[in-house]
């Protein structure tokens, strides 16, 4: 359908969700513009949508660097010309950092945590929306939109399974986020949306893929995925907030969970 006809899109990540979403954006026309600390997943997702006959570039940069955030974020800009589209996937698990139940927290590994997967959000947003307020509307009125990256487990807690409460904390943060900066944004022709996905087929869950009990769990939790969640399916949420078809939805977020939120199952 090329919902995204001619639009500059940057994703931020190069692999599950994040590769899954650029190459469906790519399909449906837009110019992709990916940025992630990995040259080799950003080599190989670029390659894979000009190979579609998509187009895209890539610009590497850890989005925990400010520095970094901010030049990568500028680079992407200039080239695109015009950026009608951000979706913040950049983020992952903090166990690698020491995350886990409150009581266990350091300071150094809940701001890791919070900086790895909320900070990075603010890094390119403020950029992108700097930009996007100086661009004149397009043809449906409106000046760009953003979709952040949210979870179940910041409103739907599994404490056996996922005690990492600094990741639910910088996911509740990027709902907050979202919500105050979809109300400034509005009156300028910004939409600003969340989708939350729970497990989903990604780098982050292949330890929680490779154990029986979180598997036996997704399979109870998630019967509408069967188990883990897709990360096309996540893409597609994203590509609807994205497109004109939502240009009078801001401020919302749009689970992606398999039936998580609605089953009691534990």
């Amino acid at each position: 359908m090329e919902r995204l006809t001619d639009r500059g899109v940057i994703v931020t990540g190069a692999s599950g969700i994040a590769a899954a979403s650029a190459r469906l954006f790519a399909a449906e026309g837009a110019r992709i513009a990916v940025i992630s600390r990995t040259a080799s997943r950003c080599e190989e997702l670029v390659e894979s949508i000009t190979a579609m006959g998509g187009t895209a570039f890539f610009v590497v940069a850890d989005l925990v660097d400010t520095t970094a955030a901010q030049e990568a974020a500028a680079t992407a800009i200039e080239r695109l010309g015009r950026v009608d589209g951000l979706f913040n996937v950049a983020g992952g698990s903090g166990r690698r950092l020491g995350d886990g139940p409150l009581h266990t927290l350091t300071a150094e590994a809940f701001e890791a945590t919070l900086r790895l997967n909320a900070t990075s959000h603010v890094l390119m947003s403020a950029p992108v929306l700097r930009a996007m307020l100086a661009q004149e509307p397009d043809r449906d009125g409106q000046r760009g939109a953003v979709v952040n990256m949210g979870s179940v487990l910041a409103t739907r807690p599994v404490p056996e399974l996922f005690p990492t409460h600094a990741y639910a904390t910088a996911k509740g943060a990027i709902a907050a986020l979202t919500l105050s900066s979809a109300a400034y944004y509005a009156s300028h022709g910004i939409r600003v949306n969340m989708v939350a996905p729970a497990l989903t087929v990604s780098r982050m869950s292949e330890r929680a893929a490779s154990d029986e009990a979180t598997l036996a769990f997704s399979r109870r939790k998630q019967p509408l995925a069967g188990g883990f969640v897709a990360a096309e399916e996540v893409a597609a949420a994203a590509l609807y907030l994205l497109s004109a078809e939502s240009r009078s939805v801001s401020g919302q977020t749009i689970t992606v969970d398999g039936g998580w939120s609605i089953i009691e199952a534990t």
